[in-house]
């Protein structure tokens, strides 16, 4: 674990270094995953089954791809009543949040009389992409199926691995709460593959979604242009702004609580007050002990984990905006004016009593958010990923008359006679129209 004090001579070095120490680099599995894609391209479900078998030790046929309503009702049947109501909760809220995002159509006539406007449409579908195996997350289904149901998505079908034919009985109930109308038993690069192009049994998409590992992530690379995709993810990361009036094991179970989903995750404190970061070093120290994950979460704290001591929490800010974390915490006496400098992060929580774990599950906003510093240019996934504008204009002859000079003196300078003509011809069909009369 690297501790940094702004003060120090070197900060500015090993700063930079932390920040570039994550770099991803796909270069290593970009063959294979190409190979992959190309099998799934050229032999379908064939493929598909073969890679099932390979990768997940399930003999399967076509007709076994798409798990059976019967399997995703007798899932649903073995979740605790407690689970589906924490289930159902979340999922309430996240779709109350996300249907007050849909934005509204504009239509409008200008001076000129030209109506001009931009309206919204849905997606016609989408792939979603759900982990298998021990890295199940049925919040994530939730997340990345609820904003594309909210956006009015016809059609939305899942792709998750089932390693030794084991199904997640939890995932199999968020994606049935949110309102996912097919799902299928495959995963890796071949499922985004076949989302992609298309099998006889697995229609393609128009867009895929959500997390995986390396090779998942290659494979959407790779096939983007094809279809859509939300984002290329790197390892999980939050940044943690402290003052001194905080429960130092707090603090540390929020550090933790990223540690433990990956060894590349990392977690950062940055504080003005050294005896806090002292304090919460240690805390850290003591939760590793009994953490059910702490082999996990030590080999990312001590590998990636940071502790960085500054003067004062406007310089806090001014790091946040330079690291442009996934998540923030905010926990702090007077968060607001730390909240009003940060202009990079893919989330932020504020204030003492919101961990970054409620964003999680049950917050409302989507916990899909931009890694590895892309929180500078990008934002975390929305009803905005699952619907397109399309802009229009109707102009009639009087707007014409009015605009339709300047287009042909515009295009003529280009150099493109045929532009030029195209408004030219109907400016002459008035002139004629206006002396005849």
């Amino acid at each position: 674990m690297k501790r940094l004090d702004i003060t120090q001579p070197d900060f500015r070095a090993q700063f930079t270094s932390l920040l570039a120490e994550r770099d991803s680099d796909t270069a290593s599995v970009d063959a294979p995953v190409a190979e992959i894609l190309a099998a799934v391209r050229a032999g379908g479900d064939e493929a598909l089954c073969e890679f099932t078998r390979r990768f997940d030790r399930m003999d399967v046929t076509p007709a076994g791809l798409r798990i059976t309503a019967d399997e995703i009702e007798a899932a649903c049947a073995s979740v605790s009543a407690e689970l589906l109501a924490a289930l159902d909760l979340a999922a309430t809220r996240i779709e109350s949040f996300h249907r007050a995002q849909m934005p509204e159509s504009l239509c409008y006539t200008d001076a000129a009389g030209v109506t001009l406007g931009m309206r919204w449409t849905a997606l016609d579908s989408v792939g979603l992409y759900v982990p298998g195996g021990k890295a199940a997350y049925p919040s994530s289904v939730l997340m990345n199926a609820i904003p594309a149901h909210v956006a009015g998505v016809r059609r939305i079908a899942m792709c998750v691995p089932t390693p030794d034919g084991v199904l997640n009985p939890l995932v199999l109930a968020a994606a049935r709460r949110a309102g996912v109308t097919e799902i299928y038993r495959v995963g890796g690069a071949q499922a985004v593959g076949a989302m992609a192009y298309g099998t006889a049994t697995i229609a393609p998409v128009d867009r895929v979604v959500g997390p995986g590992n390396a090779y998942v992530a290659e494979a959407k690379r790779q096939v983007f242009g094809t279809v859509g995709i939300d984002s290329i993810a790197g390892p999980s990361e939050v940044v943690v702004v402290a003052d001194g009036n905080n429960d130092p094991r707090a603090i540390a179970l929020d550090l933790l609580a990223q540690a433990e989903h990956d060894p590349m995750a990392q977690s950062i404190l940055i504080t003005p007050d050294a005896e806090m970061a002292a304090k919460v070093e240690q805390a850290v120290a003591t939760e590793l002990k009994t953490l059910p994950r702490a082999e996990i979460a030590r080999t990312s704290w001590d590998t990636h984990g940071a502790i960085i001591t500054v003067r004062n929490l406007d310089e806090a800010a001014d790091l946040v905006n330079e690291i442009a974390p996934e998540h923030l915490e905010l926990m702090v006496d007077a968060p607001t004016p730390v909240f009003d400098r940060v202009r990079h992060a893919g989330a932020i929580f504020v204030g003492r009593y919101c961990p970054e774990a409620i964003g999680d599950y049950v917050g409302g906003p989507n916990h899909v958010l931009p890694t590895s510093r892309t929180a500078r240019f990008s934002s975390g996934l929305s009803v905005f990923d699952f619907i397109k504008r399309t802009t229009f204009i109707e102009a009639q002859a009087e707007s014409l008359r009015e605009i339709g000079p300047a287009a042909v003196s515009l295009a003529e300078a280009e150099g493109l006679d045929a532009h030029a003509l195209s408004v030219a011809v109907r400016l002459a069909a008035l002139d004629r129209a206006h002396d005849g009369a």
